[in-house]
């Protein structure tokens, strides 16, 4: 793992996709909402269960004075957790969303996958 810089844009940027990422009932200021099926709830569930669990036990080994590539090491393995949550979460997303949008005629639902993927490839 490295290190980055992040100029004062990046940083205001990030705040300000914070503070929309928080707007009430925990959806986007878009507006949009997606009617999960209970399969797809429980999935998800379970994948940032099991990742809260991993970063709370990252968080007792910094308390620990764990050596520090052990430490590392899980939070290797809780990045690869979220991502395996993005890639499903985003194969949903394409299943459903994206090809009901396209099906009724609205195409600029591929636009906003383009910005979608190139934010997660930062």
């Amino acid at each position: 793992m490295g290190y980055y810089i992040v100029s004062m844009e990046q940083e205001n940027e990030n705040e300000i996709n914070a503070e929309q990422a928080t707007c009430s009932h925990c959806n986007p200021c878009c507006g949009k909402k997606k009617k999960r099926t209970e399969v797809e709830v429980k999935s998800l569930t379970n994948r940032l269960n099991r990742i809260e669990g991993q970063i709370s036990g990252i968080k007792k080994m910094v308390e620990n004075d764990a050596y520090c590539t052990d430490i590392l090491i899980q939070v290797s393995a809780a990045t690869a957790a979220l991502n395996a949550f993005n890639k499903e979460l985003l194969s949903n997303h394409i299943k459903t969303c994206v090809t009901e949008h396209i099906k009724h005629g609205d195409d600029s639902v591929v636009d906003e996958l383009v910005q979608t993927l190139q934010k997660l490839m930062k």
